[in-house]
């Protein structure tokens, strides 16, 4: 193993000539956003997106504004500000870059509180074992033959 490279390809380009290339989505504004001052947590479902361009104009970077958005917004192709010339591989539909989901909440157990001194409260000592069916196991009363 080592750092050398064992193979590469590389590609003609002509000044002009559309391709194909994967360019960074950059999230704008998310200090402004009422839905993640909220609470709310930006899902971000693409973090490229595929572009049609020009190899002379190709675009180092997306912008999405994400300054508007609420709790359960979206946004979507459609709402990006692409350079002239360019488009999007996906042309069939308006497919979503990021949303703002609704926080999720996380459940606390519940904890019991000793009783305070003087306070009466329910004891868990001699609990265990006690009654039937509780699927623990009880040894014989002392004194009798625990073969009856």
């Amino acid at each position: 193993m080592s750092d050398e490279p064992v193979h590469v390809d590389f590609l003609r380009i002509i000044s002009g000539v559309k391709i194909r290339i994967e360019i960074p989505v950059e999230f704008i504004n998310h200090e402004n956003s009422p839905g993640l001052k909220r609470g709310g947590v930006l899902n971000i479902v693409r973090r490229t997106v595929e572009l049609v361009c020009r190899a002379d104009s190709i675009p180092e970077v997306i912008e999405a504004d994400i300054g508007e958005l609420e709790i359960g917004d979206s946004v979507k192709i459609s709402a990006i500000d692409l350079p002239e010339g360019v488009r999007p591989s996906i042309a069939d539909r308006d497919f979503t870059i990021a949303t703002v989901a609704a926080p999720t909440v996380m459940v606390e157990e519940e904890t019991v509180e000793a009783p305070e001194d003087g306070e009466e409260g329910e004891t868990l000592e001699g609990t265990a074992g006690e009654g039937e069916g509780d699927g623990e196991t009880q040894s014989p009363p002392s004194g009798g033959d625990a073969d009856q």
